[in-house]
């Protein structure tokens, strides 16, 4: 018993300090191949909040992206442009459809007439509300810039929501590693950089309409607002909000793997993690509950055993248009810890920690450290 405690602390410790295995992308046929579009471009400068011109700034963030994901071993990236050039929406799922990529990732600024702040990380879908439709909408209208553009886009129009539709059942195969990667971008800017979580949503962007592969757009920040335009033009902004989405990638593309994989290692049963629980030193948080989230989908699912890999007791919770399936429920940080490398192990490599306080959730950063405090 006491080997099988330390193996799942070893574990534990390695998939926080080494989040992306090289074993993620060890095959030497074809590699893994992503896609990094840089929004807007050329005569299109995209929102200029406060003076900031957004495809100066998405393409900025790209570029550092790339360069990350660009020092993997067998991954490919690919760039719908490198430099400050016009390019149709249209072609730019045209590049990644022809590459035959595995993910399709485009980078944005937001802008708002009021002094809105925040991330927010969007999947196709039919618009949850008013807002997401305008958001999407303000991106699409960039096909009235191009020649021709009714011929070219089939009659789309981007100011009605009924064109919407089709494109949403053309991704709805691709929907739950689009969701994946969105969490997992949003996670990383949330909780690293305390930005404001406007979280993960679904609108109908053309660019993601005709990609035939998981895709996500970005929405980093307001340029409008004076305070996050000014951090999203800074180099300072653009390397740390470019480290969390490559981290995300990174992090996408080793839990694709591992799931396609068979566990080499020994299953851990969960009567033995009832067991290494009884063993370990408590660290309660007070007033805080800690959960193991699973999943995020817009599918609702029987939190039964056998929908789940056998976990048992998992709860789903309804939260900005997404079903959440979550694991556990503790004050114990210790505890929820093991809970989280057990349900690793039997199948959810990208699972992790979530907070809440009074039924909210709250930062979990901001809690492990109000304590060390």
């Amino acid at each position: 018993m006491k080997t099988k405690l330390f193996s799942l602390f070893v574990l534990v410790i390695a998939v926080s300090c080494f989040p992306f295995a090289a074993s993620a992308i060890e095959n030497p046929i074809k590699p893994f191949v992503v896609v990094l579009d840089a929004g807007h471009g050329g005569h299109d400068h995209g929102n200029k909040g406060n003076g900031y011109k957004e495809s100066e700034i998405s393409l900025n963030i790209v570029l550092k992206v790339g360069a990350e994901l660009e020092k993997l071993p067998n991954v490919k990236v690919i760039y719908t442009r490198k430099t400050d050039v016009f390019i149709e929406l249209r072609e730019r799922a045209a590049i990644a459809n022809r590459a035959d990529a595995d993910l399709f990732v485009s980078v944005h600024c937001n802008a708002h007439k009021s002094d809105a702040y925040g991330a927010e990380t969007f999947v196709l879908g039919l618009h949850k509300s008013q807002a997401n439709f305008e958001v999407a909408k303000k991106e699409n209208e960039v096909i009235y810039l191009e020649e021709n553009y009714q011929e070219k886009y089939g009659g789309f129009d981007p100011n009605a929501p009924e064109s919407l539709i089709g494109m949403v059942l053309m991704q709805e195969e691709y929907l739950d590693q689009s969701i994946l990667l969105a969490s997992l971008v949003q996670n990383n800017v949330i909780n690293n950089l305390k930005r404001k979580d406007r979280s993960v949503k679904q609108a109908g962007f053309w660019v993601l309409h005709n990609t035939y592969m998981p895709s996500v757009l970005i929405e980093t920040g307001f340029l409008t607002n004076k305070s996050e335009g000014a951090y999203l033009n800074s180099a300072k902004g653009q390397s740390e909000m470019a480290r969390e989405i490559s981290n995300a990638i990174k992090s996408y593309i080793n839990s694709i793997s591992i799931s396609t994989e068979k566990i080499k290692d020994p299953e851990v049963k969960e009567l033995e993690v009832e067991k290494a629980i009884e063993v370990t030193k408590e660290d309660i948080y007070e007033g805080v509950i800690f959960k193991v989230q699973l999943a995020a989908t817009s599918k609702k699912i029987d939190p039964k055993p056998n929908n789940f890999k056998g976990l048992k007791d998992v709860a789903r919770e309804k939260e900005n248009g997404l079903f959440k399936y979550y694991y556990g429920e503790t004050s114990d940080y210790n505890k929820i810890q093991v809970m989280k490398t057990f349900v690793q192990q039997k199948g959810y490599p990208s699972a992790y920690i979530v907070a809440f306080k009074k039924g909210k959730k709250v930062n979990l950063p901001e809690v492990l450290k109000s304590k060390a405090n």
